[in-house]
């Protein structure tokens, strides 16, 4: 199994980030779901603009918080904006 880690494009331009072991799925739930991210159910839609592929959910993690802790510019840098 693979987990995922990635960023999302809000309509308000905002980033979101979070980790997932079924990227279509949680794009889905994002999206158009109740369950989505409650951070995300305003400013749909959402859009996938960065991904990173780990073998265990633990790699994923990490990475999600490291991310997390970087600043917007940071984050553009990394998605290469």
């Amino acid at each position: 199994m693979s987990f995922f880690v990635y960023i999302l494009c809000c309509n308000d331009s905002t980033l979101y980030v979070g980790s997932t072991n079924d990227i279509v799925r949680r794009l889905y739930q994002h999206n158009n779901l109740k369950s989505g991210a409650t951070y995300t159910k305003g400013r749909r839609p959402v859009t996938l603009i960065y991904i990173e592929m780990f073998k265990t959910l633990r790699e994923a993690k990490q990475r999600e918080y490291a991310i997390k802790c970087l600043t917007r510019e940071e984050k553009l840098e990394l998605i290469g904006i």
